[in-house]
């Protein structure tokens, strides 16, 4: 029986740190991340992306990671594939109709522990609702959302997944008509957030072994730019003197011999990367120095 023709969907993941805040590029308003079919004008898949994302963004689409392909219709289509890709960039004013640079955690408030533990008693009460005592959904709940020590910020995915498959989130609730739980964030089109939570994830386990912070800085920045721009990623606070020990150890960055201008209090060293440190040797993987 011959059957319809796959549809490869092409969405781009473009993330900034502005104000020390994660930021992701969006269109129809917060609703979805920049994408669009492949077709058959389009040269490559990064052709097809890049063509979609300036159309819909009028942003230009630097290097791109592939992040992630989902093929298990969760989007609700099941003849279509998403296939996502991963950008690091620089936030400027998104002037075109729809488009927005929105705070990642305004999709998922309970991932941000910058400023203590985020309020997950009412998620949590419904996961144990859900759970009851079921063997495996109480070991699945008790690794993903621990109600003491360790949380692992790299499951963001799987967090997501869980409260997915507990009816708990607007995209579950589309055909029941539910109500929302407060407190789990925005809501997006197709399999987006699941995309965004899967970005999140490798981010974070990213700048554990490559310093791909820097790209998401200017060419000069303070050691608090820094700091405040790993704690956006990580939706962790960092143990200051711990950190800036890490970063002088691993030699990443140099002084340029200017002063940060602007600033209230005493001026602050402005710093650089070295990029000449990815040639002289591999970097080895490391813990951050996480405030609990």
């Amino acid at each position: 029986m011959p059957g319809s023709a796959v549809q490869a969907d092409l969405i781009a993941v473009l993330v900034a740190v502005t104000g020390g805040e994660p930021r992701v590029l969006t269109i129809e308003d917060g609703f979805a991340l920049p994408s669009g079919p492949l077709q058959t004008g389009h040269r490559s898949l990064q052709a097809g992306l890049r063509a979609w994302v300036e159309a819909q963004t009028h942003h230009p689409l630097g290097y791109v990671e592939q992040l992630y392909t989902f093929a298990d219709q969760r989007g609700g289509d099941d003849r279509s594939v998403s296939i996502s890709y991963l950008g690091l960039t620089r936030e400027v004013g998104a002037s075109y109709p729809g488009a927005q640079w929105r705070g990642w955690y305004e999709y998922f408030p309970w991932e941000d522990a910058r400023k203590g533990p985020p309020a997950l008693a009412p998620l949590r009460a419904a996961l144990e609702g859900w759970a009851g005592e079921e063997p495996t959904r109480r070991a699945r709940l008790a690794w993903l959302f621990p109600a003491g020590e360790g949380w692992n910020e790299e499951l963001v995915l799987q967090r997501y997944e869980l409260l997915w498959e507990a009816g708990l989130l607007p995209e579950a609730m589309r055909k029941t008509q539910a109500h929302v739980l407060p407190g789990t964030g925005l809501e997006m089109t197709h399999d987006h957030r699941r995309i965004l939570a899967t970005a999140i994830a490798r981010l974070r386990a990213k700048i554990k072994y490559r310093p791909v912070v820097f790209e998401l800085l200017p060419k000069e920045f303070t050691l608090l730019d820094l700091q405040q721009s790993m704690e956006a990623l990580a939706g962790q606070s960092l143990h200051k003197p711990n950190f800036r020990r890490l970063i002088e150890t691993q030699n990443l960055v140099e002084e340029t011999g200017e002063l940060a201008s602007g600033l209230a209090g005493r001026p602050a060293k402005l710093f650089r990367f070295r990029a000449e440190v990815l040639a002289e040797r591999g970097l080895s993987g490391t813990k951050l120095p996480l405030v609990r």
